[in-house]
């Protein structure tokens, strides 16, 4: 058995699904391409925020292993099932991600703390129903989904905060 045959198996990727999870990868990261335009600038220095706002550092590297976690989920939900289960799952699975892609925008374009707080309630929610589908096609690729839910429950939380503070 030669490395590329086990690294895939060990992802329970067969040799042919390789350019599929690297599409769902690619997928995965776009909103994480489009927040590049959006950097927190003096604007954010300048809120007021609680003492339990993560330091800066910490988000790329949260965001890079939910995006790995959100590209296999859709991998393994997009492989196991076809029909109008999969399509209904999948139109949940692009609302959530163009929800996530509108957050930084609105959040440090738009420097729109409100907005940015509905944008990311509807983005808990469609996760959360993101869950449900996928769970329903490959538990595996629900409950990958699980640590993304809890991280923006931590950021809608933080965003409500951060939100009431600068009222």
């Amino acid at each position: 058995m030669t490395t590329n045959t086990r690294n895939s198996q060990a992802l329970d990727v067969p040799r042919d699904g390789v350019a599929t999870l690297l599409i769902f990868f690619g997928i995965a990261f776009a909103p994480a391409l489009i927040g590049t335009a959006f950097a927190p600038d003096l604007w954010y220095e300048s809120l007021n925020k609680p003492s339990w706002n993560p330091p800066g550092w910490l988000f790329g590297p949260v965001w890079t292993v939910l995006y790995l976690l959100i590209g296999y989920a859709g991998y393994l939900a997009w492989s196991s099932s076809v029909g109008a289960a999969r399509q209904n799952a999948f139109w949940i699975f692009a609302l959530q991600l163009i929800l996530n892609a509108l957050w930084t925008p609105l959040f440090f374009g738009l420097r729109s703390l409100g907005l940015s707080l509905v944008d990311i309630i509807a983005l808990w929610l469609a996760i959360f129903l993101n869950v449900i589908v996928f769970y329903r096609l490959k538990p595996a690729a629900g409950l990958l989904l699980a640590p993304y839910w809890l991280w923006v429950t931590f950021a809608l939380i933080l965003n409500a905060t951060i939100w009431w503070l600068n009222r």
